[in-house]
């Protein structure tokens, strides 16, 4: 019977990130740190434009590409915010959220053999997605000692004559890491000297708690070679809309419009409209942004004050600390912690090799949560670090 299942799905592992938050589902009284998403509502405004919509019958299918009005009011905040123009017709594409705008970015793009280099520790989708596309993915591992960022020599290391295309998430999932415009810049040289496409995520750059997100599309030369990938479900607490957008030039766009016309059709229209009401919401955004940053602090300085030796992130709204010296492996560390104390954390492994030995804990809960957390964890430790 397994025949029945294509050997490229069957090699692939489920999500270690949704096995404990199922876990954690079913379990009174636990705490999750575990999933990334804001425990903000999706402020009333963006919620009532929404409501209004469905009042009004807007209830069709769209074009493919998206509103209109919603690519133009894109196409207007990317420019404000970066500098970089898009065509609202032709260079924008509404997708169903940013994990549906990253699959067709490498489904127009690779071909079988192509290796897509991904940095690691990484989001979960990255590696799979590139294998489900026919891609091989590479992966550059970067660490706690270069504060998780992406350096340029490392990367031109992994270049082959096979190599179509970089992988780019920064602020990260799940380290918090960011890269400043130097860092960019250099790795930038390297795409243009190799001529690479460049996949740029960027769902978490409005949480950037020090310096300034650069867009890497801003950067010379890099507009025609890279896809840049944005949504709404981080800094809009949009999670459940699922809307998300890529950007770019317009042949790869094109291409992936192509695909998305045949699996997707189009984005729901209530969520493309609540959209563009959120673009008018910057103040909401600065609230949230405001208390994430006071959640970081506390958390960084509560996981140190445990025992657990922590890098301080500088952007997206994780903790990725240190758990070797329990003598646990992250996989263990992360399940004993769950049934001992209620406490969800993900293990740093299941976001690549060099994840071992960390943990991700996402601070997108409330303050008293956070409290609580480190508490029962402090308790946890006790019995490791005496």
């Amino acid at each position: 019977m397994s025949d029945r299942v294509s050997d490229r799905v069957r090699e692939i592992k489920g999500s270690g990130i949704r096995e404990f938050f199922d876990i954690a589902q079913r379990m009174e009284g636990a705490i999750s740190l575990g999933v990334g998403e804001p425990d903000f509502v999706t402020p009333w405004s963006i919620r009532e434009a929404c409501i209004f919509s469905l009042e009004k019958g807007y209830t069709s299918y769209t074009s493919n590409w998206g509103l209109l009005e919603l690519r133009e009011s894109l196409s207007d905040r990317i420019y404000k915010e970066s500098g970089v123009y898009y065509e609202p017709e032709g260079e924008i594409l509404i997708t169903t959220g940013v994990s549906e705008a990253f699959d067709l970015a490498l489904r127009a793009i690779v071909n079988p053999g192509d290796e897509v280099i991904l940095h690691e520790p990484s989001y979960v989708s990255y590696k799979p997605c590139t294998t489900f596309a026919g891609g091989t993915p590479v992966c550059v591992d970067t660490g706690v000692e270069d504060e998780f960022k992406l350096r340029a020599e490392k990367l031109e290391e992994k270049i082959t004559a096979r190599t179509k295309a970089v992988v780019l998430s920064y602020p990260s999932n799940p380290t918090g890491a960011t890269l400043g415009r130097k860092d960019l810049e250099a790795i930038a040289d390297v795409v243009n000297e190799h001529d690479l496409l460049v996949i740029s995520d960027e769902i978490y750059g409005k949480l950037t708690y020090e310096g300034e997100h650069t867009c890497f599309s801003s950067l010379n030369g890099m507009k025609e070679q890279t896809i840049l990938l944005n949504g709404f479900s981080k800094a809009y607490a949009m999670t459940g809309w699922r809307i998300g957008y890529a950007a770019g030039n317009k042949e790869i766009i094109e291409a992936m419009m192509k695909i998305h016309q045949y699996i997707m059709l189009c984005t729901p229209i209530t969520a493309q409209m609540a959209a563009v009401e959120a673009l008018r919401s910057d103040d909401e955004v600065e609230r949230m942004v405001s208390e994430y940053n006071r959640r970081r602090r506390l958390m960084v300085e509560g996981l140190r004050e445990i025992g657990l030796s922590c890098f301080e992130p500088k952007g997206a709204f994780y903790t990725f600390p240190s758990v070797e010296n329990t003598g646990l492996t992250s996989e263990e560390f992360a399940k004993r912690l769950l049934l001992e104390e209620k406490v969800v954390v993900i293990p740093g492994s299941v976001f690549g090799d060099c994840g071992e030995g960390f943990v991700r804990c996402s601070y997108a809960v409330s303050q008293y949560e956070l409290k609580e957390a480190l508490e029962r964890m402090g308790r946890f430790l006790d019995n490791y670090l005496r």
